[in-house]
């Protein structure tokens, strides 16, 4: 038993890596699955299709590895992070669909409780803001619109969870209802200052604290599987969430290190070690990962949009058939006038924190073309991170920043050389873009035994590529300088 298998639950698709003795790729396996948009603003998934798609790739990637359920030593588990999920106790039924971290239907809930002066209560215990991202008020939402939630609720009838819980509930035949401290700590209901569901916050939301998963460290027992469901009962032995996976997948173990996942959305952290840092600039603290009972923080900005506005270029506009074809088609663009895309689809994360303004382009002209929006959709990632790293550097001055990159748009030479550019810094690519699986299985390898320790796992992070500043000073501040005044003109107040 010297493999380790990671399962990856995204936002669009669920994914199975097998990686062995050496943390080196053996096999893997994914499938898509609808995305549903009942009214503007709101996002679901079917739960069914997060299970069913999660089991089919664990049995696909055995089967691709030729492998059997008693080569695998333990399973890890990453997911997308705050969507939300409410099942009964016995039957393991869902009571509504998985309210997506995308959705924004509580906003106004959200503006509510910021006007009543609920604000910095809830920042202080949770490090996060009053925002519709957050898990606790989908909770809420469900609890007070599904005929007969609450009460069952009440009644100790039903089960909250965030994906991870969902995924650890079937996999293990509703014997464990369980999470990690990564998943907790973007709830809206978890004190990550004393490692605990805070009592304040679930009866200001009215929730009843017996629908709570057990919060675990990253690497713990969190029971093992139906023997029926891969052929033995195997342990799940890690669990973290997705940006917090990759966070530990690039080795970012120090205080100062920072990485930057470009996946559906972005998300940058930065390790501020075992101080936890309030924000000033509208940035999120949150935990980085917890081992043995001690959490270490970090400092998060979170973008909403990022390979998404690659799938609205393919599945929107039609201007592309696979997202390979937007890294050519940029580079045609005519570099005699700029477009600028604010892809604020489902309203713009940090560091503006705004639910209601939604996605404009701007400077279009009669020679803009498909080849003029890529550019655009691509650089408006660049942008969005530069916003992260400024804000970052006025709350934790960090030294020279060296930012570790991964997700599938880092594969993009294009677009890694722009965001060089733009933040004016050396831009790594390491030589395992699966950084997030990668953590995953570390978590899960590590306490099986079967993976070093973390001083060993950081010494084995190779480099594949560096992409350093080429762009000059005043087109860099002129080009982000136009970004802002995009961005302002977008902003719903």
């Amino acid at each position: 038993m010297s493999h380790i298998l990671a399962i990856d639950q995204g936002t669009t698709s669920s994914r199975a890596i097998i990686f062995d003795a050496k943390m080196r790729i053996v096999a893997q396996d994914q499938r898509e699955f609808a995305q549903h948009f009942p009214q503007s603003g709101w996002v679901e998934h079917d739960p069914a299709d997060l299970w069913s798609t999660t089991a089919a790739t664990c049995r696909g990637a055995l089967e691709r590895a030729g492998l059997r359920a008693e080569d695998i030593a333990a399973i890890g588990i990453t997911n997308q992070r705050e969507t939300t999920l409410v099942w009964d106790r016995k039957t393991g039924q869902p009571v509504y669909n998985a309210i997506v971290w995308q959705d924004r239907r509580t906003a106004d809930s959200c503006a509510r409780l910021r006007d009543a002066g609920h604000g910095d209560m809830v920042q202080a215990k949770t490090g996060l803001l009053l925002d519709p991202y957050f898990s606790a008020t989908k909770l809420a939402w469900i609890l007070d619109n599904v005929e007969g939630a609450r009460t069952r609720a009440e009644a100790g009838e039903l089960a909250f969870g965030t994906v991870d819980s969902w995924l650890i509930w079937n996999l293990t035949g509703g014997k464990r209802h369980a999470t990690d401290a990564t998943n907790a700590a973007r709830t809206l209901l978890y004190n990550i200052h004393e490692g605990a569901w805070d009592a304040d916050i679930c009866t200001l939301l009215n929730i009843p604290q017996n629908i709570l998963p057990e919060v675990k460290d990253c690497a713990a027992d969190f029971g093992a599987t139906r023997a029926d469901l891969l052929g033995r009962a195997i342990p799940i032995l890690g669990v973290a969430g997705d940006q917090q996976a990759a966070t530990i997948g690039q080795a970012c173990f120090k205080p100062g290190m920072m990485k930057s996942t470009y996946g559906t959305g972005c998300f940058a952290l930065l390790n501020t070690g075992k101080t936890p840092v309030t924000s000033t600039n509208r940035l999120l603290t949150t935990i980085a990962y917890q081992l043995d009972g001690a959490p270490t923080y970090a400092l998060e900005g979170s973008i909403f949009i990022a390979g998404a506005v690659v799938q609205w270029l393919r599945d929107g506009l039609g201007i592309i058939r696979k997202a390979a074809e937007t890294q050519p088609l940029a580079a045609r663009a005519d570099r005699g006038h700029q477009v600028y895309l604010v892809p604020a689809f489902t309203g713009l994360g940090a560091p503006y924190w705004d639910a209601e303004c939604r996605g404009a382009i701007f400077g279009l002209t009669r020679n803009s073309g498909p080849a003029e929006l890529a550019r655009a959709a691509l650089q408006s990632v660049g942008f969005q991170t530069r916003d992260l790293l400024e804000a970052m550097q006025r709350d934790w001055a960090a030294g020279d920043t060296v930012l570790r990159v991964d997700g599938g748009m880092s594969a993009s030479d294009w677009t890694m050389q722009f965001l060089a550019d733009i933040i004016a810094a050396p831009v790594d690519r390491p030589d395992v873009l699966e950084t997030t699986a990668l953590g995953a299985a570390w978590l899960a390898g590590m306490r099986a035994e079967i993976y070093p320790d973390m001083a060993a796992f950081a010494a084995g992070w190779r480099l594949e590529r560096q992409f350093t500043p080429a762009m000059a000073g005043p087109d860099r501040d002129a080009l982000y300088a136009g970004w802002k005044d995009a961005v302002a003109r977008t902003l719903s107040r």
